[in-house]
């Protein structure tokens, strides 16, 4: 899940947007964003959907299951 963690941090910055914010936004929580970007706990499908919908990504692409 390391290759999902790389990829929100990475999406969340070059949307200029804190953890704070992304968890805002997307309605999930602060901690759990934590969590994902430092690869401490791994998001369930729901979480993988809204985050791939917010940043108009693919889920494929979140998971590191394609470029």
């Amino acid at each position: 899940m390391e290759t999902f963690a790389e990829r929100l941090k990475e999406l969340r910055k070059e949307k200029n947007l804190s953890q704070t914010q992304l968890a805002k936004a997307t309605g999930l929580s602060h901690t759990a964003i934590v969590y994902y970007e430092t690869a401490k706990r791994i998001p369930n499908a729901n979480a993988i959907i809204i985050l791939a919908k917010f940043f108009n990504v693919t889920t494929d692409y979140l998971l590191g299951a394609t470029e």
